[in-house]
């Protein structure tokens, strides 16, 4: 089947109902999304599927067959960083970092959909992602700053 993965084309010969994930991690060596509960309750492994957040350990990689995939990989332009990786570096929001590919992939997609979020956007969008480090203060605000980057950004373009 082909996947169309952070703008490159691939071609994998797995077993359609194989997770997306194990995919990812396995077939492309795209190790930023993370195996967190596999049950698609804790955000770790979230991409962006048609710029939707969508869980991949829970996903048949099937579903994701002719449709764009983007991980955490596929978010800087070179050197450049995202404006959300930057806003999370910038406000320290990670502690292990092990949750922090999916709530930068969560971020993302709720800034692809809403430029201009409340915080109260921000909390529901990032609802179904866990930080067992508690660094949920900062990473609201490295949201709020991203947010506030890309709005600036906007109006100058």
């Amino acid at each position: 089947m082909r996947l169309l993965v952070n703008g490159a084309s691939y071609e994998v010969a797995v077993h359609p109902e194989r997770t997306l994930l194990s995919v990812l991690r396995q077939e492309l060596d795209l190790t930023g999304t993370k195996y967190g509960c596999g049950e698609g309750n804790c955000g770790a492994c979230t991409v962006l599927v048609d710029g939707e957040a969508t869980r991949a350990c829970i996903t048949p990689v099937v579903t994701a067959a002719g449709r764009e995939v983007t991980t955490i990989e596929g978010l800087a332009k070179g050197e450049t960083l995202h404006p959300v990786q930057a806003a999370f570096v910038e406000h320290t929001a990670f502690q292990c970092a092990y949750c922090t590919p999916g709530f930068i992939m969560s971020a993302v997609a709720l800034l692809g959909r809403n430029a201009r979020p409340s915080e109260s956007d921000i909390r529901s969008a990032l609802s179904g992602n866990i930080c067992r480090c508690g660094a949920y203060v900062r990473i609201l605000r490295a949201v709020k700053t991203a947010a506030e980057q890309l709005a600036q950004a906007e109006g100058k373009a």
